[in-house]
């Protein structure tokens, strides 16, 4: 199994990173960034930047017929995830690697409803400080992407052809033997640091000082690990540490994406994040405040939208 052609669903932050830095290194064409017609002309009438670059993306939409893709990667939000898996429909076939990189922890397994568990690695995009306005990515931290697969299999085909090819592309990426366990630690990150640098409007900076932001950050990234162990998949102190030491590293001036969705007035992965952590919460017992201070505000925050 050797991968060949790639198609990315998905021109956030996360799309346009990946998506520049390998269609630098593979031949034109055989990058695909799939989107429909209304955005693909909207790319091309005021194209897409990164870092400064205008990016050279060979654009498909849904409905073209083309050969299965050998790597499908999703790069877009939560709540535009039903139509990107409609819309890569062509681009599946019988060998089709699919990574996902959302955050959460449910993408998989929604993905996996529609092409079979079989075809996907679990996968955590990390250690990037991506800030996207409009059209125009910036990054000073490319960051990895970490996958494998949920039994721990570190040697299975998929994973030794996505990391062959990786190899090949100078792709930055990780091999993590408990994948599901580590896709629940970067949830738990998410809740912390995507919603702390949110509802003080700052930026990574401001969680790497002592002081309100950070000690708020980490105590809701416990309320996780309190609920991961109700969930069987228990997080530690160690987990946290492990992060602390990750954002340690980021540009201060960078920020996560629900910081600069409220900085741009859009709508967040609210639900997503402390919306999950109440349910969870509900559902074992486990007190939550922290979380749902974070709810209350941003979702405050978000009724002053026009």
């Amino acid at each position: 199994m050797t991968i060949k052609t790639v198609s990315i669903v998905g021109l956030g932050a996360l799309g346009i990173l990946f998506g520049h830095h390998l269609s630098k290194r593979m031949p034109k064409g055989s990058l695909r960034i799939v989107a429909d017609k209304g955005r693909v002309e909207k790319y091309r009438n005021e194209h897409v930047y990164c870092n400064g670059k205008r990016c050279d993306f060979h654009f498909i939409t849904p409905e073209e017929i083309v050969e299965p893709a050998d790597l499908v990667l999703f790069t877009v939000k939560n709540e535009g995830l039903n139509d990107a898996i409609h819309a890569v429909r062509n681009h599946i076939g019988k060998n089709t690697i699919i990574l996902s990189a959302l955050n959460g922890i449910t993408s998989e397994a929604v993905i996996g409803e529609t092409y079979g568990m079989d075809k996907i690695l679990y996968c955590v995009a990390q250690g990037m400080d991506a800030v996207k306005v409009k059209n125009e990515l910036t990054y000073e931290n490319m960051g990895m992407l970490c996958f494998g697969e949920r039994n721990a299999e570190m040697n299975s085909e998929k994973v030794q052809a996505v990391a062959a090819f990786f190899d090949e592309m100078s792709v930055p990426y990780e091999v993590v033997p408990d994948m599901y366990k580590h896709l629940w630690s970067k949830f738990m990150l998410n809740v912390g640091v995507n919603q702390t640098v949110a509802v003080h409007e700052s930026n990574y900076g401001e969680i790497q000082k002592a002081g309100k932001a950070r000690d708020m950050m980490i105590a809701a990234m416990r309320e996780v690990m309190l609920l991961s162990e109700k969930e069987g998949i228990p997080l530690t102190e160690e987990d946290i540490d492990y992060w602390l030491e990750v954002l340690s590293k980021l540009s201060p001036e960078g920020k996560p994406s629900m910081a600069q969705d409220v900085e741009a007035k859009r709508y967040s992965e609210v639900e997503l994040f402390s919306g999950t952590v109440l349910k969870m919460g509900e559902k074992h017992g486990v007190s939550t405040p922290v979380n749902k201070e974070f709810y209350e505000r941003i979702k405050a925050i978000e009724s002053n939208y026009n």
